[in-house]
């Protein structure tokens, strides 16, 4: 425990710091694991401008580093295109 006061409010200031970031990566997390269990490439496109957004934010606050953004960015436009790759392209029939 500090003894300093400048100290102990650095201390404050980090555990309420922590519970917010804690919060917003929570969130954030639960926001990309519905745009990868989406099944529909129209409602994944949505998610995927808002989660975007998300990591965006999260890497200008610091609570992401800007790599990791850019990389969960590439991995859910990769998944997203997939789902759209696959819903349309018709069926070749054999005859």
């Amino acid at each position: 425990m500090p003894n300093i006061r400048s100290a102990k409010k650095r201390l404050r200031q980090n555990q309420t710091q922590r519970k917010r970031n804690k919060a917003r990566k929570s969130a954030l997390r639960t926001l990309m694991k519905k745009t990868f269990t989406e099944k529909n490439p129209d409602l994944a496109e949505g998610l995927l401008k808002e989660v975007y957004s998300a990591l965006d934010n999260a890497a200008h606050r610091r609570i992401f580093h800007p790599n990791k953004s850019a990389r969960h960015k590439a991995q859910l436009a990769k998944a997203v295109g997939g789902l759209k790759k696959t819903n349309t392209e018709e069926p070749v029939e054999n005859s």
